[in-house]
């Protein structure tokens, strides 16, 4: 079983609500992707038009990996910053695989795809780094460090999951130059 990877796919209905129910789906199973279980599809609904509002701006693209149904089985948001500054790194944004999919090897199927998107995809020139942050206590910063990514900064407590459940807020970085 393998994933195909997408940059930028069209988006239509379909898109729209294959990546809500993704996106419900990973949430309701513990997944740290910016909602607590239990979670539906509309409430999510917000977030993902934020992401699409960007899109259409530039700011942001879409790396898509569907199964071999042709189902969408994982995402990344990619968001450029428009700060001058700071305009040759990109932030990577709601990192998802399915959890019918855990234990094949998607997640760092995905992660290469993300690698390599942001090393040769148009668009994508001047980019040195991809910086993400995720979510104490769940131990993704161990995953994440298995694809490379380097640990920059811990931001202790700054997470509320529920009353007297705080979490760390991680960053990490990886080097592309």
């Amino acid at each position: 079983m393998t994933l195909t990877f997408e940059v930028d796919p069209a988006v239509d209905r379909a898109l729209r609500d294959g990546v809500l129910s993704l996106w419900a789906d990973v949430s309701n199973a513990g997944g740290a992707v910016g909602f607590v279980p239990p979670v539906t599809p509309e409430a999510i609904r917000p977030a993902l038009l934020k992401h699409l509002v960007a899109m259409t701006e530039g700011g942001t693209r879409l790396l898509v990996g569907r199964d071999e149904d042709g189902e969408i089985a994982a995402t990344a948001f990619f968001t450029f910053n428009s700060h001058p500054l700071m305009a040759h790194w990109v932030w990577l944004y709601t990192v998802m695989v399915h959890p019918r999919h855990q234990g094949k090897g998607y997640g760092r199927a995905l992660m290469a795809a993300v690698e390599h998107t942001a090393r040769t995809a148009e668009g994508f020139e001047a980019i040195e780094a991809i910086r993400l942050t995720c979510r104490g206590g769940t131990g993704v910063d161990g995953f994440y460090a298995r694809s490379g990514y380097k640990e920059v900064g811990r931001v202790p407590d700054a997470i509320r999951v529920a009353p007297g459940d705080d979490r760390d807020d991680i960053i990490m970085l990886l080097p592309l130059a």
